[in-house]
């Protein structure tokens, strides 16, 4: 008799538990109702937030962030401005991104197969404007003195560089052959770091 007691008893409270767990809404955690012959207990299982969707979301967002880089176009081109392109995209990319070239681009300037990177400027200059970037580079490299060429006179233009030391260049090529870089005007004997600074860069090997 007891014992039918106890089963009652706990029947009784199963029922009056799982009444006032249904009646509170959501709970931040789920329960189970367990029954052993005449007892009852709780068993806390694991808690699931409440914004998981949406934190799912945010970080698939800052995934397809990440996978892309973003290209300032400008100069000859049909819309200028700032493109958003996947990792990897080439120059082309960011070109079709700007609508592709106008009227008085120079098409060959840029090239086309180079990746981009993010941040970067891509400028694409007109016809016009790459004449003159042309006739510039001309003009600078006229005005540098070959080492490998040059005569005595035209090597004293130099700083730091007198009759004596000319002869010395010309001395060494002639031994050595000819300077492959810059920086092996150095190993002309008198020519130090202190005197390659002052005609690093007024001279070239080409």
């Amino acid at each position: 008799m007891r014992r039918e007691i106890r089963i009652l008893c706990g029947l009784c409270m199963t029922v009056l538990l799982a009444g006032l767990l249904m009646g509170c809404g959501v709970p931040d955690a789920a329960y189970v109702v367990t029954q052993t012959e005449g007892a009852v207990g709780l068993v806390e299982t694991e808690e699931f937030p409440e914004d998981a969707e949406s934190a799912g979301a945010e970080s698939g967002a800052q995934k397809a962030s990440q996978e892309q880089i973003y290209v300032y176009v400008c100069g000859a081109v049909i819309t200028p401005g700032v493109f958003a392109l996947p990792v990897g995209s080439r120059a082309d990319d960011a070109l079709r991104a700007a609508g592709g070239f106008s009227e008085d681009a120079q098409t060959d300037y840029v090239n086309l197969a180079a990746k981009v990177s993010d941040g970067e400027k891509l400028y694409i200059p007109t016809r016009q404007e790459a004449e003159a970037f042309a006739s510039n580079e001309s003009a600078e490299a006229q005005r540098l003195v070959n080492i490998n060429t040059a005569d005595v006179s035209l090597l004293c233009t130099l700083p730091g560089i007198g009759e004596s030391r000319a002869q010395d260049i010309i001395a060494y090529r002639e031994k050595n052959g000819a300077f492959q870089n810059i920086e092996d005007i150095m190993k002309v004997s008198g020519i130090k770091a202190s005197t390659y600074e002052k005609l690093c860069d007024k001279i070239t090997i080409n």
